[in-house]
């Protein structure tokens, strides 16, 4: 599946394990809940990953962690996904990532606290001794949870077009002085207005906003508006693309999906109107999971999700 001269999407960023829980009646703060909790593999590098290779694009993941007992799960899941870790970085001593979270009685995210250090690790000088793959990947996708120091060596030495994921308000501005060498960014609301220092508060400042990014250089921006959909826009025009309705049950993950959505339109052809349905139509199947990674995603369920007269939508 993998060679060095067709290494497959290259994604570049963070992986960690995911401890999650959700009360089994509405949270109540500062007490004790009774309600569930799991362990999965996650990190947004991991899950853009693990859901692409869900949708039969093949992956090599240059990320780091530790030599420790997450380490060890971090290669055996990676393997049974099928993501290549061949050039990936095992940081003798190191602490594997963790993120621990807990959900809201519906599903939505209701505090988290992640302890990515290592990411660290994934530095200009370990990006440098794998500069052929920069230069042979049909796409670059990066997270946020890298330095600016190795986004900057991403955005100026990769030959292939690198799609970026802020994955915060804090991290947003790690892309800022390499706008004009992204070829798609995925921002929401918060992470616009860090970019752009314009609040986003209605479709027509969304609209300001992602004309101030693709001035900044962008080809394309993704702008996520929650409930209110994604506003997609290139130098050719925008649109705004409602949510696809879903069964919630765990919204951790979906912007990982989406972005995953994106990545499989972008290899598909797929128009910026199409582009942005299928993100939309990955991250309703994601939500729809307890798992971070909905193991029913498929290129054969987004494209089913996508058709309007699918039985989907003859059920709601």
């Amino acid at each position: 599946m993998f060679t060095d001269s067709a290494p497959g999407v290259v994604m570049i960023g963070g992986v960690n394990v995911d401890i999650g829980g959700r009360p089994h009646h509405p949270l109540i703060s500062r007490d004790s809940n009774p309600g569930h909790i799991w362990t999965s593999l996650g990190g947004v590098g991991h899950n853009i990953a693990h859901n692409l290779r869900q949708l039969d694009v093949p992956v090599t993941f240059l990320t780091a962690f530790g030599d420790d007992d997450h380490g060890a799960r971090v290669e055996r899941g990676c393997a049974a996904a099928g993501i290549d870790l061949r050039h990936a970085l095992r940081v003798r001593g190191g602490a594997t990532s963790v993120y621990l979270y807990i959900n809201q009685f519906d599903g939505d995210l209701a505090l988290a606290v992640s302890d990515m250090e290592i990411c660290r690790e994934i530095s200009p000088a370990y990006l440098e001794q794998h500069l052929a793959l920069l230069q042979t990947a049909p796409v670059v996708a990066v997270d946020g949870n890298l330095s600016e120091e190795a986004i900057r060596y991403i955005a100026a030495h990769s030959s292939a077009p690198v799609f970026a994921d802020p994955v915060s308000v804090s991290k947003a501005d790690r892309f800022r002085s390499v706008l004009s060498r992204i070829h798609t960014l995925k921002p929401n609301r918060l992470e616009a207005e860090a970019l752009t220092g314009i609040p986003v508060s209605d479709p027509e400042s969304a609209h300001r906003a992602a004309r101030a990014l693709l001035d900044a250089g962008l080809q394309r921006v993704f702008l996520s508006l929650g409930t209110d959909g994604v506003l997609a826009a290139d130098r050719t025009g925008q649109v705004l693309v409602p949510c696809f309705p879903a069964r919630v049950r765990n919204t951790t993950g979906a912007g990982d999906a989406f972005m995953a959505g994106l990545i499989w339109a972008f290899l598909q052809g797929l128009s910026l109107a199409g582009s942005a349905a299928a993100a939309s139509a990955a991250a309703s199947l994601a939500v729809e999971s307890e798992e971070t990674i909905n193991p029913l995603l498929s290129a054969s369920a987004l494209r089913a999700r996508m058709d309007p007269a699918s039985a989907f939508f003859q059920q709601l």
